[in-house]
């Protein structure tokens, strides 16, 4: 048979079944059916009940015919993933069920599909690593998170062999000497959430180490990121893992490749694509459908929007997962309205910490604060952030730092405040104020004041300061979208590295 003659390469996509690690991976799904790849989007029951009732994931890849979800058993861990003990217990269920799962999705001709002839898994399942060689198929991993908090954490057993691990005593700002390539800037503080640990056998540490450190078993590396933004730190990673696919920011680069595509076929049909949330931005043929709850909460944050002056607006996220006390609340809200500057914040109903907190919050929210937020803010329990970030009003983002909000952030030229919560984002924090200086760190302060003085340097004091370094880091970003530039070729890369896969493997030529 011919090279021609095969028919399309099959692809298994298994993301770690939490929001952020869901979405990003989706992203990429799309960018390969566009390609003409055959998919199977593996995800949990509850993801698979949340990504069918509240986005367009239907009506969106049914222009895929290649394109086909496939849901883990019931028994894996299906509760949202907030602390490291949570993610622990999904980890751990996904060992014990989902690993016999995909030995069957593997197995040829199982349930009649054509074979799984590569398998793109999250890099923190290792399990999916030890089915794919047992059953010979390749596998290439796919990183969530930045660059550079991947390098932090491939550098763990460094940091134990010098002794700067475990921390001893309570300065955090100690300098990092042994992660090569942050040895100017990273302190104690700046290393992801779970190396501030005095028990080096804690079980969330232990299995971030641990899968972090099988990533070169895996026949390549995927990361949503760019050579322009963590080029110093990407020639480090290549030591270790030399087939790097930098292929990001997913969402910009997805968005490139569906106008292209539309330009190709002469099309007319939106190009719009999932935000950060399970929810997406409607199309016109849905306006009617989701009028009354969605739509219309949406039309009227937009509207708020469109009344301000340009570059004016503070959006104030802290993602699917950051969870908040009652008092860090008021602090915040203290410190915005303190701040006399016009904002929009998204306080999602299951971010605040403690049942009778969450019911009572508003309740005992001082009337000042309710009368200045009327006179010049906007509080919504979600918004479409990409279309946000882009809005003309907006000029500022108090974020979490996750990746996902970290990369729109700066592919729309908004500088950031980063108040971080786990994992990844002490690392990303640290190079938004540090390294590319479009923003400000935060973390590990929760102090009206302080909140205040932040978004005065940000959003007045320093504003055009701020602003012209992070319009030149979009500038890069998109750069790198064209058809020359480094992403767009590692995806084209990519894809033909896919289609090889064909000929490799037992039975899956």
């Amino acid at each position: 048979m011919g090279v021609a003659e095969l028919p399309p390469p099959h692809v298994l996509i298994f993301p770690f079944p939490a929001q952020g690690h869901v979405n990003s991976m989706l992203k990429l799904a799309e960018l390969l059916c566009l390609a003409g790849i055959n998919i199977t989007y593996l995800v949990s029951p509850n993801i698979h009940e949340r990504l069918l009732r509240h986005t367009d994931i239907e009506s969106r890849f049914s222009k895929y015919p290649g394109f086909q979800l496939e849901t883990l058993p019931n028994r894996v861990y299906q509760r949202n993933v907030n602390t490291a003990d949570e993610v622990v217990m999904l980890y751990d269920s996904l060992h014990s069920f989902a690993k016999p799962f995909l030995r069957d999705i593997l197995a040829p001709n199982s349930g009649g599909k054509p074979p799984v002839t590569c398998i793109i898994a999250d890099g923190i399942l290792s399990m999916a690593l030890d089915v794919a060689e047992e059953m010979d198929v390749p596998i290439i991993y796919f990183r969530t998170i930045g660059a550079s908090a991947f390098w932090a954490y491939l550098c763990i057993p460094q940091l134990i062999e010098a002794g700067e691990m475990p921390f001893t005593g309570n300065d955090l700002d100690i300098r990092i000497a042994n992660v090569k390539g942050m040895e100017g800037f990273l302190r104690r503080r700046d290393l992801p959430s779970f190396c501030r640990v005095q028990d080096m056998g804690s079980t969330d540490f232990r299995m971030v180490l641990s899968e972090t450190q099988q990533t070169p078993r895996a026949k390549g590396l995927i990361l949503n990121t760019f050579e322009d933004l963590e080029g110093p730190i990407l020639t480090q990673i290549r030591k270790i893992c030399p087939n790097l696919y930098t292929i990001g920011p997913l969402h910009a680069h997805l968005k490139t490749r569906l106008l292209q595509a539309a330009a190709r076929s002469n099309s007319s049909s939106t190009t719009t694509t999932s935000s950060n949330s399970f929810v997406t931005v409607v199309t016109r043929d849905q306006l009617l459908e989701f009028w009354h709850g969605l739509v219309n909460s949406t039309v009227r944050l937009i509207y708020f929007l469109t009344k301000q002056p340009p570059k004016s607006v503070l959006y104030v996220s802290f993602g699917s997962v950051t969870v908040v006390t009652r008092d860090q609340l008021l602090e915040f809200w203290h410190g915005l309205v303190n701040s006399t500057v016009r904002f929009l914040w998204v306080v999602r109903p299951d971010s605040i910490a403690g049942k009778d907190d969450k019911e009572n919050y508003k309740a005992t929210t001082p009337r000042e604060l309710e009368e200045a937020t009327k006179e010049r803010g906007y509080m919504v329990g979600w918004a479409p952030q990409e279309e946000v970030l882009a809005h003309p009003a907006v000029c500022g983002f108090l974020t979490h730092a996750g990746w996902n909000s970290t990369l729109e952030s700066v592919v729309d030229g908004v500088p950031m405040i980063c108040w971080p919560y786990f994992a990844d984002q002490q690392t990303n924090s640290r190079f938004v104020g540090e390294v590319w200086k479009i923003g400000l760190d935060m973390k590990d302060i929760c102090d009206r004041a302080i909140v205040e003085k932040m978004i005065r340097d940000l959003m007045v004091e320093r504003k055009d300061e701020f602003l012209q370094k992070a319009v030149e880091m979009a500038r890069l970003a998109r750069k790198g979208l064209e058809e020359e530039g480094t992403s767009f070729c590692n995806l084209d890369r990519l894809i033909e590295d896919i289609r090889l896969t064909r000929n490799i493997g037992k039975g899956h030529a």
